[in-house]
């Protein structure tokens, strides 16, 4: 390495010297105390990974220089100290990479090159679906039917453990997989031996799901990509990226009685949506950190996605330590992360100088109300007091029929069912069960609830899928389980669940009663994303809210009442039961967080993590350098990517005669674009697995299919709630074929478009490609015959996603968009001045049946140098695999 700025110093911990690179030596030229938390881990990153090539000295001197109200313009090369991965993610990335085994080889390589050169863990969290709830063996009987459903993928995975260096998976049933990241993987800080000395230097990540930055609440920079930039990462290629814009978020006060951790961070997505920080980072600090444990701001840093930052990071202070050692972790490794954090410069102290933000945003924490967010986005705040009326404005718009009341017998049941009932009340997902005070909140709510002789209503799923084994455990402790179970909230699986539309199916007698009658019922879950047909098919509306209020909301059994003046339900004598007299005090809450969370939780619930239960080491796999493809399989597929690819690159060519396959709105989600959720019976995918021999009840879900490329590309763009307005009057994946002018679905049309060699362009509005860093929202994009998707405006994450791909992202001039320029979708479209992918701008000409033209400009979104050349290679993957190919020798 260089360290043309010799910047090497030392520091001693644990009675050992470690070297690492100092800022503080750079102090005397530059104004580093004025520099983000954030800004300093990268800089302290290049100075570390300085080669003359990725890493120069001008990098280094323009985060020196950092302009902190300026545009981005430098770009540069970001080295991650190490990958997290989760099944849904992983199983494609895997699949990637033995299908690049084979791609080097046949380019002269060695499949051994193809191997990762970081720490990759994989947590197995999303496969576990809610068939079974509200029982005792509800956990057991999910695990049985998940490890059925999986056992090939779990086999795949086992194979990838053993055919890869530097790649360890934490079995099913342990967690959800960023809180076992926060409770247990993270490092904080890193220490190797390097050229015969203990190099000390920050914990840094990318992840395959863009929840990864709820690892800033510990002060470690981390976020989301897809899975295509983190095999790239996984084989040493640094992080292309421009130095971003840094938003401070400043912190004072403290939460007041009755708001919780969720009303928090609800309140920042809101603010934080309204300012704007999309491909940002945000910073917190503040006096209110103080009163801020690590559980609360991982909470807010989790949704860094929902309020469009690439992170939200939080310092490194006494409660970070603190937290380290809650959670088992040794005192060496406390020790250290103290001691680098100080010689650094990082740690949090008070009276250190406000750093120097590209933007400022302020909230006093006592203003904090109870909220839900709802009823289809993360950042549509309701207060609790409002929540009755919005509901009912919501269901005025989707439907006349207000008062519909349907009678359903469920076994020796009967009850009414009308709109706005909730039919799925959720504790689940990683942002809330990483919480001791919301969790444990719920359960003395539960308690409460139980003492008053209140119950839920017969007609919602309930459910509870903890984060990790430790918060069942302390709800053990806390005597507070047996609360929960007693109200139908049993331990359903460790893993996501509801958020990511696990939900499993609704009773029969609810979902028949709920379609046959279209019905507006919603959810009520405590995780962070509830946007259309993700939760549940049959659910159009869906609210985010703490776990506390899930339990209530279940009691009461619908969206439409006044949980502040209507009572949930009557005791024994007939007394009116209110929320006021169920709610816990903070002071309750955090008087059993103290009594009941300990250390010596996380150290057993964490002793042999890697080791698995007998179920997964039950599950056989293959032993080989090479994955052996099963032509029968209808799980792991070889996918085409590397299909006649050579060592050369091609020029890359104008867009010439491309037809339009979706003309969208603005908002479109990852989950509108990937396949995600059930596999409806009459979809293509549905179609192509019939035609394999798979029966309906072995569907599984799109999630759990992701190594199939032949189900993936069948379920892009057929999201049930996805309207496209090329198919008028349809929800769901349909457009019109032209010229035929036949209306059918959006993968039929594709294959025709492609078996007449026509591409194919994707128009769509403002914030194309929120949500998930679902990789497959670019994969399937591409395999549809996709070369370019133009838009106002993207989402950071799908934007890359689709560079990494391949496929050419455009954006309209500001001010224009398909509407203002009168554009239909019926037009054949011809993208000119491309010049081999470095133009900035291209001309787009629009013509129509008539032969009438419209042209106009839109902007290359090939943001950096680095972009150019992995487009210019036909993605990511091609790049890396001709570059090893090229060191054969």
């Amino acid at each position: 390495m260089s360290n043309s700025f010799n910047a090497l110093s030392t520091f001693t911990a644990n009675g050992k010297e470690y070297s690492f690179y100092s800022l503080p030596k750079l102090a005397g030229d530059h104004n580093i105390d004025k520099l983000p938390f954030a800004q300093k881990i990268l800089l302290e990153n290049l100075l570390r990974l300085e080669n003359g090539v990725d890493v120069t000295r001008s990098d280094i001197e323009a985060l020196l220089n950092w302009d902190a109200t300026a545009e981005p313009d430098t770009e540069i090369a970001f080295t991650p100290a190490r990958v997290l991965l989760q099944d849904f993610t992983g199983v494609p990335a895997v699949v990637d990479l033995a299908a690049m085994r084979e791609a080097v080889e046949a380019l002269g390589g060695d499949a051994e090159q193809i191997n990762p050169l970081s720490p990759v863990e994989l947590v197995i969290d999303h496969s576990v679906q809610i068939d079974h709830y509200g029982t005792k063996d509800a956990l057991d009987l999910n695990a049985k039917i998940e490890f059925q459903r999986n056992k090939e993928r779990y086999q795949f995975l086992k194979w990838g453990q053993t055919a890869f260096h530097n790649f360890a998976v934490v079995p099913p049933s342990t967690g959800i997989v960023h809180q076992v990241n926060l409770e247990y993987l993270a490092r904080v800080v890193f220490e190797n031996q390097v050229d015969g000395k203990l190099l000390a230097y920050p914990d840094t990540l990318v992840g395959t799901d863009s929840h990864t930055t709820m690892i800033n609440g510990v002060g470690v920079l981390g976020w989301g990509v897809g899975g295509i930039e983190a095999e790239a990462a996984m084989l040493g290629q640094p992080i292309s990226m421009l130095i971003p814009q840094t938003v401070g978020f400043k912190l004072s006060g403290q939460l007041p009685e009755g708001a919780t951790a969720t009303d928090l961070v609800l309140t920042v997505v809101q603010m934080l949506r309204e300012y704007g920080v999309v491909g940002k980072f945000v910073e917190f600090f503040g006096d209110g950190l103080d009163h801020l444990p690590v559980a609360d701001r991982a909470t807010i840093a989790n949704m860094a996605p929902e309020y469009g930052a690439t992170s939200g990071i939080f310092p490194i202070d006494d409660e970070v330590l603190r937290y380290l050692r809650l959670t088992g972790r040794d005192d060496s490794e406390v020790a250290l992360v103290e001691a680098y954090a100080k010689a650094q410069g990082y740690f949090r102290t008070p009276g250190l100088p406000e750093a120097r933000y590209s933007g400022l945003l302020s909230l006093d924490m006592s203003t904090v109300e109870p909220s839900l967010a709802g009823p289809k986005r993360p950042q549509d705040r309701v207060l609790v007091s409002a929540a009755k009326a919005a509901f009912l404005d919501t269901l005025a718009e989707m439907t006349e029929e207000q008062n519909e009341t349907v009678v359903v017998e469920q076994g020796d049941e009967q009850f009414e069912l009308k709109h706005g009932a909730v039919v799925i009340a959720a504790i689940t997902s990683c942002t809330n069960t990483s919480n001791p005070a919301v969790m444990l909140g719920a359960g003395l709510l539960a308690r409460n609830a139980a003492a008053k002789g209140l119950t839920v209503k017969p007609w919602v799923k309930t459910s509870l899928a903890p984060g990790s084994q430790v918060v069942t455990e302390y709800l053990r402790q806390a005597d507070v389980l047996d609360d929960l179970e007693s109200l139908g909230f049993n331990v359903v699986g460790y893993g996501c669940t509801t958020c990511i539309g696990n939900s499993g199916p609704l009773p029969p007698a609810v979902g028949d009663a709920v379609r046959n009658n279209k019905l507006v019922v919603a959810s009520v879950l405590s995780g962070n994303r509830n946007f259309e047909g993700r939760v549940h098919a049959d659910v159009k509306t869906n609210y985010l809210a703490s776990p506390p209020l899930v339990v209530a909301y279940a009691i009461a059994g619908r969206m439409d009442i006044d949980l502040y003046n209507e009572p949930l339900g009557q005791d024994s004598s007939g007394t009116d039961v209110f929320l006021k007299d169920i709610w816990p005090s903070n002071h309750d809450i955090q008087s059993v967080v103290a009594s009941t969370v300990n250390a010596k939780m996380f150290k057993d619930s964490y002793a042999s993590v890697f080791n698995g239960n007998p179920q997964w080491n039950a599950v056989d796999a293959p032993k080989a350098a090479r994955y052996e493809w099963q032509e029968d399989s209808t799980y792991i597929r070889n996918p085409p990517y590397f299909e006649g690819m050579g060592i050369d690159v091609d020029a890359v060519a104008d867009i010439q005669g491309a037809r339009c396959l979706a003309l969208l709105g603005d908002s479109i989600t990852t989950d509108h674009i990937s396949p995600a959720g059930s596999i409806s019976a009459d979809s293509p995918a549905a179609r192509y697995l019939n035609e394999q021999g798979v029966q309906k009840a072995d569907f599984n879900s799109y999630g759990s299919r992701r190594g199939n490329h032949e189900v993936m590309m069948r379920g892009t763009f057929a999201n049930v709630r996805l309207r496209n307005q090329l198919a008028p009057g349809t929800e769901g994946g349909w457009t019109t074929h032209i010229p035929s002018g036949e209306v059918m679905s959006i993968f039929d049309a594709s294959m025709q478009y492609q078996e007449n060699d026509t591409p194919l362009v994707v128009l769509g509005g403002k914030e194309y490609g929120t949500g998930s860093s679902r990789d497959w929202a670019a994969k399937g994009t591409l395999l549809l015959g996709v070369k370019a998707v133009l838009t106002e405006s993207f989402e950071r994450i799908h934007r890359s996603n689709l560079v990494g791909m391949g496929v050419l992202p455009l954006n309209y001039i500001p001010g224009e968009s398909a509407e203002s320029l009168g554009l239909t979708g019926h037009e054949v479209f011809d993208i000119s001045g491309l010049e081999n992918g470095h133009a900035k701008q291209v001309t787009i000409t629009a013509t129509n049946a008539d032969g009438n033209t419209t042209t106009f400009q839109a902007r290359v979104r090939l943001d950096t140098p680095k972009e150019v050349e992995y487009y210019q290679h036909g993605g990511i993957l091609h790049y890396v695999l001709r570059q090893l190919a090229a060191k054969k020798d």
